[in-house]
């Protein structure tokens, strides 16, 4: 890897995104929009706000991060760029690293700003500190962007990466604990929700809510989140293939 051609690589992205309005509002807004939502679902139940919207400010990013790095992947695939870029001395793990760097970057703003509404003015509830319910959302954001640069790869049609997320996300969704207790559930269920990273956002977020300082259940779950990161950016380094067939 060289870290000129990787900057390169993310500076390109950025450009391509600030021509892209629907793309930053799928990243920025919606997440926001959602919450606002939820907020006012549970209008005369605030504490049920405050058990599942700091849940959701991690499921929300990672969710919007899915759609649009993958499809955005795949459309530098099937529109020939990715097969021009490979062909010049720019090597996968430069481009899966400058991807993963430029929207990594939106996903900073994207999470301060979900963050700072959902305590600011909807009045989220946490007994711990912001930064650290900050830091899970932009892990769980960068997450969102690993899996769906790595699912990029297996879809042959922009219609075909968002099919891949019933398999990918809702599963991950319904298993992470914001529907039933991951203790409660049927054991063959709750061991499989014991290896999705999305359980461990979640529950990195429930510590932010419950405790003041951090714990060590807390720093694992972040690692974890991390190590997943990082390993389906290295899996999606591996299968990136320069044309859709």
């Amino acid at each position: 890897m060289n870290g000129a051609r990787t900057l390169a690589t993310a500076a390109r992205v950025l450009r391509q995104l600030r021509h892209d309005p629907r793309s930053i509002a799928l990243m920025i807004l919606v997440p926001c929009l959602m919450l606002v939502l939820l907020r006012y679902v549970f209008d005369g139940s605030p504490r049920t706000f405050d058990t599942i919207g700091a849940s959701l400010l991690g499921i929300f990013p990672l969710i919007t991060m899915f759609l649009v790095t993958s499809i955005a992947t795949l459309r530098e695939r099937t529109s020939g760029t990715l097969e021009r870029l490979l062909a010049m001395p720019l090597a996968k793990g430069d481009l899966i690293a400058g991807y993963a760097l430029a929207f990594g970057l939106v996903a900073i703003v994207q999470s301060t700003l979900a963050t700072g509404l959902a305590l600011r003015l909807l009045g989220l509830d946490v007994v711990g500190s912001p930064w650290l319910l900050l830091l899970v959302a932009l892990l769980d954001a960068l997450l969102g962007t690993a899996l769906g640069l790595f699912v990029s790869a297996f879809a042959a049609s922009e219609f075909q990466a968002v099919q891949f997320m019933p398999a990918v996300i809702f599963p991950q969704l319904l298993l992470c604990g914001l529907f039933a207790p991951r203790d409660q559930m049927q054991p063959v269920l709750e061991a499989i929700s014991d290896v999705l990273p999305m359980s461990y956002a979640v529950d990195g977020m429930n510590e932010v809510l419950r405790h003041p300082d951090i714990t060590a259940a807390f720093v694992r779950d972040g690692l974890v989140v991390a190590g997943c990161a990082l390993l389906v950016l290295t899996l999606g380094a591996a299968t990136l293939r320069r044309r859709t067939a």
